[in-house]
Protein backbone atom coordinates (compact mmCIF):
# COMPACT_ATOMS: atom_id res chain seq x y z
CA UNK A 1 0.00 0.00 0.00
CA UNK A 2 3.08 2.49 0.80
CA UNK A 3 4.40 1.94 -2.64
CA UNK A 4 0.86 2.69 -4.14
CA UNK A 5 1.02 5.88 -1.91
CA UNK A 6 4.78 7.22 -3.13
CA UNK A 7 3.30 6.08 -6.88
CA UNK A 8 -0.03 8.24 -6.55
CA UNK A 9 1.97 11.21 -4.79
CA UNK A 10 4.38 11.19 -8.03
CA UNK A 11 2.03 11.22 -10.61
CA UNK A 12 0.72 14.23 -8.67
CA UNK A 13 3.92 16.11 -8.89
CA UNK A 14 6.12 15.00 -5.62
CA UNK A 15 3.96 16.55 -2.70
CA UNK A 16 5.62 16.23 0.75
CA UNK A 17 4.57 12.98 2.37
CA UNK A 18 3.94 12.80 6.11
CA UNK A 19 4.01 9.59 7.54
CA UNK A 20 3.00 8.22 10.69
CA UNK A 21 4.31 5.29 12.77
CA UNK A 22 4.62 3.92 15.79
CA UNK A 23 8.25 4.41 18.46
CA UNK A 24 10.39 1.46 18.65
CA UNK A 25 9.98 -0.56 15.64
CA UNK A 26 13.53 -0.62 14.60
CA UNK A 27 14.03 -1.98 18.29
CA UNK A 28 10.79 -4.81 18.77
CA UNK A 29 11.45 -6.91 15.52
CA UNK A 30 10.16 -10.10 15.13
CA UNK A 31 6.39 -8.55 15.69
CA UNK A 32 4.74 -8.84 11.92
CA UNK A 33 3.06 -5.23 12.08
CA UNK A 34 6.15 -3.55 13.26
CA UNK A 35 8.52 -5.29 10.42
CA UNK A 36 5.47 -3.85 8.14
CA UNK A 37 5.54 -0.26 9.69
CA UNK A 38 9.07 -0.09 9.18
CA UNK A 39 9.48 -1.67 5.78
CA UNK A 40 7.02 1.33 5.02
CA UNK A 41 9.38 4.16 6.40
CA UNK A 42 11.86 2.47 4.32
CA UNK A 43 9.89 2.65 1.00
CA UNK A 44 9.31 6.08 2.04
CA UNK A 45 12.55 7.24 2.75
CA UNK A 46 14.08 5.26 -0.65
CA UNK A 47 11.27 6.99 -2.46
CA UNK A 48 13.16 10.38 -3.49
CA UNK A 49 10.29 12.32 -2.69
CA UNK A 50 9.90 15.04 -0.37
CA UNK A 51 9.35 13.30 3.42
CA UNK A 52 8.26 13.44 6.91
CA UNK A 53 8.25 10.53 9.43
CA UNK A 54 6.70 10.56 12.88
CA UNK A 55 6.75 7.69 15.04
CA UNK A 56 4.37 8.05 17.98
CA UNK A 57 3.98 5.51 20.93
CA UNK A 58 0.28 3.92 21.29
CA UNK A 59 -2.46 5.94 21.29
CA UNK A 60 -4.60 5.98 24.11
CA UNK A 61 -7.23 3.94 22.67
CA UNK A 62 -4.82 1.04 21.80
CA UNK A 63 -3.87 0.89 25.61
CA UNK A 64 -7.67 0.60 26.85
CA UNK A 65 -8.92 -1.60 24.28
CA UNK A 66 -6.23 -3.94 26.20
CA UNK A 67 -9.01 -4.01 28.99
CA UNK A 68 -12.16 -3.32 27.31
CA UNK A 69 -11.96 -6.29 25.22
CA UNK A 70 -11.48 -8.61 28.21
CA UNK A 71 -14.35 -6.83 30.04
CA UNK A 72 -16.37 -10.29 30.04
CA UNK A 73 -13.50 -12.53 31.38
CA UNK A 74 -13.60 -12.71 35.41
CA UNK A 75 -9.91 -11.15 35.50
CA UNK A 76 -7.90 -9.18 33.17
CA UNK A 77 -4.87 -10.31 31.29
CA UNK A 78 -1.76 -7.86 31.24
CA UNK A 79 2.14 -8.83 30.30
CA UNK A 80 3.83 -8.86 33.16
CA UNK A 81 6.95 -5.77 32.80
CA UNK A 82 5.22 -4.03 30.13
CA UNK A 83 5.16 -0.19 30.08
CA UNK A 84 3.68 2.32 27.79
CA UNK A 85 3.77 6.27 27.38
CA UNK A 86 0.05 6.39 25.63
CA UNK A 87 -0.66 9.37 23.84
CA UNK A 88 -3.70 11.48 22.82
CA UNK A 89 -4.82 11.03 19.08
CA UNK A 90 -5.31 14.95 19.42
CA UNK A 91 -2.01 15.50 20.76
CA UNK A 92 -0.50 13.35 17.51
CA UNK A 93 -3.15 15.05 15.04
CA UNK A 94 -2.22 18.54 16.25
CA UNK A 95 1.55 17.57 15.69
CA UNK A 96 1.13 16.18 12.02
CA UNK A 97 -0.88 19.42 11.02
CA UNK A 98 2.41 21.38 11.79
CA UNK A 99 4.75 18.55 9.58
CA UNK A 100 2.57 18.73 6.98
CA UNK A 101 2.62 22.42 6.83
CA UNK A 102 6.43 22.86 7.25
CA UNK A 103 8.95 21.67 5.16
CA UNK A 104 9.81 18.00 4.77
CA UNK A 105 12.19 16.99 7.43
CA UNK A 106 12.47 13.12 7.24
CA UNK A 107 12.46 11.70 10.72
CA UNK A 108 11.80 13.66 13.30
CA UNK A 109 11.76 13.64 17.12
CA UNK A 110 9.26 10.83 18.39
CA UNK A 111 6.40 11.23 20.06
CA UNK A 112 5.19 9.99 23.39
CA UNK A 113 2.34 10.89 25.80
CA UNK A 114 3.25 12.72 29.31
CA UNK A 115 3.58 9.64 31.31
CA UNK A 116 5.28 6.24 31.59
CA UNK A 117 3.00 3.57 33.22
CA UNK A 118 2.91 -0.09 33.55
CA UNK A 119 0.45 -1.56 31.60
CA UNK A 120 -1.14 -2.93 35.01
CA UNK A 121 -1.57 0.46 36.69
CA UNK A 122 -3.34 1.25 33.33
CA UNK A 123 -5.74 -1.54 33.23
CA UNK A 124 -6.38 -0.31 36.75
CA UNK A 125 -7.13 3.32 35.80
CA UNK A 126 -9.37 1.37 33.18
CA UNK A 127 -11.28 -0.17 35.74
CA UNK A 128 -11.68 2.53 37.87
CA UNK A 129 -13.57 4.54 34.90
CA UNK A 130 -15.85 1.80 34.53
CA UNK A 131 -16.94 1.24 37.91
CA UNK A 132 -15.18 -2.08 37.53
CA UNK A 133 -12.85 -4.18 40.07
CA UNK A 134 -11.40 -7.54 39.33
CA UNK A 135 -7.99 -9.00 39.57
CA UNK A 136 -5.54 -8.28 37.10
CA UNK A 137 -3.53 -10.99 36.57
CA UNK A 138 0.24 -10.45 35.02
CA UNK A 139 0.91 -12.89 32.12
CA UNK A 140 4.62 -13.38 31.46
CA UNK A 141 5.45 -13.35 27.99
CA UNK A 142 8.34 -15.38 26.19
CA UNK A 143 10.44 -14.29 23.09
CA UNK A 144 12.18 -11.60 21.38
CA UNK A 145 9.53 -9.04 20.97
CA UNK A 146 8.03 -9.05 24.55
CA UNK A 147 11.60 -8.76 25.76
CA UNK A 148 12.27 -5.64 24.03
CA UNK A 149 9.28 -4.09 25.16
CA UNK A 150 10.03 -5.20 28.91
CA UNK A 151 12.99 -3.39 27.88
CA UNK A 152 11.20 0.08 27.04
CA UNK A 153 12.06 0.07 23.28
CA UNK A 154 8.33 1.02 22.67
CA UNK A 155 9.13 4.41 24.61
CA UNK A 156 10.30 7.92 24.19
CA UNK A 157 10.45 9.79 28.10
CA UNK A 158 12.75 12.53 26.59
CA UNK A 159 9.61 13.57 23.98
CA UNK A 160 6.94 13.63 26.46
CA UNK A 161 5.57 16.02 24.46
CA UNK A 162 2.01 14.79 24.45
CA UNK A 163 -0.22 16.67 26.95
CA UNK A 164 -3.20 14.56 27.13
CA UNK A 165 -3.19 12.28 30.00
CA UNK A 166 -4.83 8.70 29.90
CA UNK A 167 -7.29 9.82 33.06
CA UNK A 168 -7.98 12.79 30.80
CA UNK A 169 -8.80 10.00 27.62
CA UNK A 170 -10.93 7.88 29.96
CA UNK A 171 -13.22 10.85 31.29
CA UNK A 172 -13.80 11.78 28.20
CA UNK A 173 -15.27 8.99 26.82
CA UNK A 174 -17.42 8.54 30.19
Amino acid sequence: MTRNLVEAARRAGSPHLVYISIVGIDVIRWFFYYDEKLASEKVIEESGLPWTVLRATQFHELVARASSAQRRLPVTFMPSGFRFQPVSTGDVADRLVQLVSGEPSGRVPDMGGPEVRSARDLAEAYQRSVGRRKPIVSLWLPGKAARAFRAGGNLTPENATGAGTFEEFLSSRV
